[in-house]
C-alpha cells in the first residue's frame, strides 16, 4: 500500500478545463455530425469499406494477413508488444516482408514505424524493446521504433517511482494498425491475451489511402517526439529536439502540440479542398460531360455514405478535441435517443457523469464485473484496483437511484468464464431508430486518465448506409449479450465487498487508473 505514497505529489488533482462544445447538432446536410469537421478532418468513404470484427482471434488473424501483404508501409501505434509466442510470430511476420522487400529488384519500397510507449515498452528484463531490436538490427533503413515518455514523468517522481507505478502518471495509449491503405482501429494492444480471450473491438477501412496517410501522419508526429530505440538498446532524440524530461516541459509540449496540430489542420484544409470541389462538380449547373472530365479514366468513387472523424486527445499537449466531441455528443443527444456506451474500467470524468445525469437521452452503460477486470488476481496494490471500480460503480449507481434516473441510465456488467473485457466506444441510435448512425471507437477510456494524462484517439464513423449500421448493432448487440443489469442487490453479493481502506483510498487515486 505503501507505494501509493509515492504518487504523493500528483495526488491534488488538476482543475479540469472544460471547453465549451464548438456548436449544436447541425440538422441540415448530408448527415447531422458535419459539423464535427470543424474541428478535423472529414473523411467521406463508401461503407463497402468498413468492416466490423468480433474477435481477439479474427483481430489477430488479420494482423498477420496485413503484414504478410503489405508492400509500402506498416505503421503500428500501441501501449506494447507482448513477449509470447504469439507476438513473436507477429515479429517473424514482418521480418519475413521486409525480407521479401529487401531481395525485390531495386530499393526496398517498405517501411515499418512502430510507436509504443517508453514505460510500458520498458518494463521488465524482455519486453517490446528487446522483442524489436533484432529487426532494428537487420533492416536499420527501413524499420523505424519510438517509445514516448510523457513530459510529466521528470525530476524526482522520476527516480522516485518504482517501474509500473510508473505508468500512472501518462501513456502513449494510441491504438492503430495500418498496412498500405487499409487502417485497423481498435482498444486492442499487441499482447496474447488481446489475440485469445480478452474482449475488445475493432474495425478494418480498406483501401482508404487519404485516411492511412493522417494515421501514419499522426505517428510520424509522436514518434518525432518520442525516444528512438537504438540497436544495441539504448534511446536518444532525434537531433535538435527538445528532451521529454531531461529539457524543458514548456518548449517539449509546444513543440509536440504544433506538430500533432500541423498534421490535423493540414488533412482538414485538404479533405475541405476535396469536399469542395467534389460539392461544385455535383451542381445542377455542372455537365456531366464536366464531372467525368475532371476524373481520370477508372478513377470514379462510389458517392461516400459514411464519413470518418479522427477525435485526438492529447491534454498533456493541449489538445483536447475527442473531450470536446464526447461532451457535444452527450449534451446533444435528444429526448428518446439510446445510447450505448462501453468501458473497459468505470471511471467516468465529472463532466460526463454530470451529462449522462443531467440530460434527456437513455443510456446502456456496459462495463466489466469484477472478475473480467484486467487487474483481477492480480499481485500487491494492483489487486485491489476491480474492488476500486466496484465502489465507483455503486457510487455511481448510486447517484442514479437517487435522482431517480434507473429507467432512463442502465448500468450493465459484462461477465464471461475464463475471458477479461477491454472493449471501449459508443453507439448512438436517434430516437426511432433501431440502429446506430454513429459509433466511436478507439482508444479512450472515457475516464479521468484518457481525458487529462494519456495521448489517445479515436474514430466517430457516421453512416447512413443501412448495411453497416446493421454491422455496427449486431456488434453492439453481442457484447451487450454477455451481461447482466445492475441493480442494488448486485452491490449486496459477498464478491461486492470493498474493505475500508479501499474506499479511502480511492477518491485519492482513482484519476490514476
Amino acid at each position: 500500500r505503501s507505494s501509493w505514497l509515492l504518487l504523493a505529489p500528483l495526488l491534488t488533482p488538476p482543475v479540469p478545463v472544460i471547453t465549451a462544445p464548438p456548436c449544436s447538432l447541425c440538422p441540415e446536410g448530408a448527415h447531422r455530425f458535419q459539423w464535427i469537421r470543424n474541428l478535423v478532418p472529414e473523411f467521406g468513404i463508401s461503407s463497402s469499406h468498413v468492416k466490423v470484427l468480433s474477435s481477439p482471434a479474427e483481430f489477430y488473424e488479420l494482423l498477420k494477413m496485413q503484414i504478410k501483404a503489405a508492400k509500402q508501409r506498416v505503421v503500428m501505434a500501441s501501449l506494447y508488444l507482448g513477449t509470447g509466442l504469439l507476438e513473436q510470430e507477429l515479429v517473424y511476420c514482418l521480418e519475413e516482408t521486409l525480407e521479401k522487400s529487401l531481395q525485390a529488384k531495386g530499393s526496398p519500397d517498405l517501411r515499418v514505424s512502430i510507436l509504443l510507449d517508453y514505460t510500458r515498452g520498458s518494463r521488465g528484463r524482455k519486453n517490446s524493446r528487446t522483442m524489436l531490436i533484432p529487426l532494428l538490427q537487420r533492416f536499420p533503413e527501413q524499420v523505424r521504433v519510438s517509445l514516448f515518455h510523457t513530459p510529466n514523468l521528470r525530476g524526482l517522481l522520476r527516480l522516485l517511482i518504482p517501474e509500473r507505478f510508473n505508468e500512472t502518471i501518462g501513456l502513449q495509449h494510441i491504438k492503430v494498425y495500418l498496412f498500405d491503405d487499409n487502417v485497423i482501429l481498435s482498444g486492442a494492444n499487441l499482447s496474447d491475451l488481446y489475440f485469445t480471450n480478452r474482449q475488445d473491438r475493432y474495425v478494418l477501412l480498406q483501401d482508404s489511402p487519404e485516411i492511412a496517410d493522417f494515421f501514419t501522419e499522426l505517428v510520424d508526429a509522436i514518434g518525432d517526439v518520442s525516444l528512438q530505440l537504438q540497436q544495441d538498446d539504448t534511446v536518444q532524440m532525434m537531433e535538435g529536439m527538445v528532451h521529454p524530461y531531461q529539457g524543458d516541459k514548456v518548449a517539449y509540449c509546444e513543440i509536440a502540440n504544433r506538430r500533432v496540430m500541423e498534421v490535423i489542420n493540414s488533412a482538414r484544409t485538404r479533405q475541405e479542398l476535396l469536399h469542395a470541389k467534389t460539392f461544385h462538380s455535383s451542381q445542377p449547373g455542372s455537365s456531366l460531360l464536366s464531372q467525368q472530365g475532371s476524373q481520370a479514366p477508372g478513377s470514379l468513387k462510389p458517392e461516400p455514405d459514411t464519413w470518418i472523424y479522427p477525435l485526438i486527445q492529447m491534454k498533456p499537449f493541449g489538445i483536447q478535441i475527442d473531450e470536446m466531441v464526447t461532451e457535444t455528443l452527450l449534451t446533444e443527444a435528444e429526448r428518446d435517443a439510446r445510447i450505448y456506451l462501453t468501458t473497459g474500467y468505470f471511471n467516468l470524468t465529472q463532466a460526463y457523469m454530470d451529462l449522462i445525469l443531467g440530460t434527456r437521452a437513455e443510456y446502456r452503460i456496459l462495463l466489466a464485473s469484477p472478475e473480467v477486470n484486467g487487474f483481477f488476481g492480480a499481485k500487491g496494490v494492483a489487486g485491489a484496483i476491480p474492488a476500486a471500480y466496484v465502489y465507483i460503480e455503486h457510487q455511481f449507481y448510486s447517484e442514479v437511484c437517487y435522482l431517480q434516473q434507473q429507467e432512463r441510465v442502465q448500468l450493465q456488467e459484462y461477465s464471461r468464464a475464463g475471458w477479461t473485457f477491454h472493449a471501449k466506444g459508443l453507439w448512438l441510435y436517434l430516437a426511432g431508430s433501431d440502429l446506430p448512425c454513429l459509433t466511436l471507437i478507439g482508444s479512450p477510456n472515457f475516464g479521468y486518465r484518457s481525458v487529462h494524462r494519456d495521448l489517445e484517439a479515436q474514430v466517430a464513423i457516421v453512416t447512413e448506409n443501412k448495411a453497416l449500421q446493421q454491422q455496427l448493432h449486431q456488434e453492439q448487440k453481442q457484447l451487450y449479450l454477455c451481461s447482466g443489469v445492475v441493480s442494488t442487490s448486485t452491490f449486496e453479493q459477498p464478491d461486492r465487498y470493498v474493505k475500508l481502506w479501499v474506499k479511502l483510498v480511492t477518491p485519492l487515486i482513482k484519476n490514476f487508473f
